[in-house]
């Protein structure tokens, strides 16, 4: 199976809610986490692009959905979902966000897969069991990249990813795990086969 090239992913549109995403149609796969997890900078490195997903020192920015098509065909699509669970926003716009980020894993047929960033050093917060709940729901096939990886010595962050894996023994059939650090690129190709994978069926 060839490769997709994910440095011609480029910027297609934001929207606020589920009825203003694109036609539900093509392959995509998404990306959440925590705001402060890494998760604009997992996509950035995925790319190959310095500044695709917008990346903060304030937690939270992400507060639409964000969609990039991978080249000339709109066909094939990474998004990027908003961050949740550390912006200083007001309560009733945290469970907003919430309720579309819950719309859109239900009721996006196109949804190929998601990616479920994580802090190593943070793994399985309370948002990201209520994404993995979400997931089964529906069947959705998830990849989880605990970044930040370079934060910890070779020792610790494999056993971190044990025990990840091991909380997660319910899910095997449906979850993967992998290490990742954006700035030391670890994990990057092993994210790009899970996409490849996912964006170039059917």
């Amino acid at each position: 199976m060839p490769s997709l090239n994910y440095q011609t992913a480029r910027f297609l549109t934001s929207a606020p809610t589920l009825a203003q995403c694109p036609p539900d149609e093509g392959r995509e796969v998404a990306f959440a986490g925590r705001s402060n997890a890494g998760k604009s900078s997992a996509i950035n490195t995925l790319t190959q692009q310095k500044a695709l997903a917008r990346t903060s020192k304030t937690p939270g920015r992400t507060q639409l959905i964000n969609f990039f098509s991978l080249g000339e065909e709109t066909g094939r699509r990474l998004v990027d979902l908003p961050g949740y669970g550390f912006a200083k926003v007001p309560e009733k716009v945290k469970l907003e966000w919430q309720r579309h980020l819950g719309e859109y894993l239900r009721g996006r047929a196109c949804l190929a897969g998601l990616v479920l960033v994580m802090d190593v050093r943070h793994p399985l917060t309370e948002f990201d069991q209520m994404m993995l709940g979400w997931a089964d729901e529906q069947s959705m096939p998830v990849h989880i990249l605990l970044t930040k990886a370079d934060k910890l010595k070779s020792g610790a962050a494999k056993s971190a990813l044990l025990q990840v894996r091991r909380r997660l023994q319910e899910w095997e059939d449906l979850v993967s795990v992998q290490l990742f650090s954006a700035l030391k690129r670890e994990g990057v190709e092993e994210a790009r086969v899970r996409l490849d994978g996912w964006l170039a069926e059917g």
